[in-house]
C-alpha cells in the first residue's frame, strides 16, 4: 500500500479508500476515486480521472489525460494510450451502468473510445481514434468507426519489429 508521492502531491485527489499498490507512480492532477484497486507498478498521467471501483491489474500504463469510469476493469500489462475515453453507460443519463474490461497485454491506442459493457481480448490492440462498440476478441488489431478487425496481433507485432529496426 505504499504510494511513490515524489510525483503525486500537486494537486492530486486519492481516495482514502482507494488500494494503491507498490511502485505507483500517479502523475499531476489526477484523480483516484473512492474502493478503486491499483497494482504494483502501475503508472496513471497527469489529468487522468480513474473513477470509483476500478481495477487496473500490475504493469499497466494509463498516460495522460484518460477517463475510466466506474466499474471498469482493465488487466496486467495493459497500455492506453492518452485522451482515451471508456465509458459505462449506454443511455445517459441511466441508474444502469456496464463497466470496460480491457484483458490481460491489450494496447489502447490514443483517443480511442470503448462503449460500456464491452470486453477487449487479452494481446489486443484497439488503434488510435478507434471506436469499439462490441466485444474485440483476442489477438487482433482493431480499427476505424466503429471498429473492425484489420489484422492479427502477431502481424501487429511483425510491423512494430519492422518499424523499430528501420532508419
Amino acid at each position: 500500500m505504499s504510494q511513490d508521492h515524489s510525483k503525486s502531491k500537486i494537486a492530486n485527489y486519492i481516495s482514502k479508500s482507494a488500494i494503491i499498490g507498490h511502485n505507483v507512480k500517479i502523475w499531476h492532477f489526477a484523480y483516484v476515486g473512492d474502493d478503486t484497486e491499483i497494482g504494483d507498478n502501475v503508472m496513471i498521467g497527469s489529468l487522468s480521472h480513474i473513477d470509483y471501483k476500478v481495477k487496473i491489474g500490475e504493469n499497466s500504463r494509463i498516460e495522460g489525460s484518460v477517463y475510466i469510469p466506474p466499474l471498469t476493469i482493465i488487466g496486467k500489462n495493459v497500455f492506453i494510450g492518452p485522451g482515451a475515453t471508456f465509458t459505462n453507460d449506454p443511455y445517459p443519463m441511466s441508474p444502469k451502468m456496464s463497466g470496460v474490461v480491457v484483458e490481460e497485454g491489450a494496447i489502447i491506442g490514443s483517443r480511442a473510445v470503448i462503449k460500456p459493457g464491452v470486453r477487449v481480448g487479452r494481446d489486443s490492440v484497439v488503434a488510435m481514434a478507434a471506436v469499439v462498440t462490441k466485444d474485440v476478441p483476442p489477438k487482433v488489431v482493431v480499427m476505424g468507426h466503429p471498429a473492425r478487425v484489420k489484422y492479427t496481433r502477431e502481424e501487429y507485432d511483425k510491423k512494430k519489429a519492422d518499424w523499430l529496426s528501420s532508419n
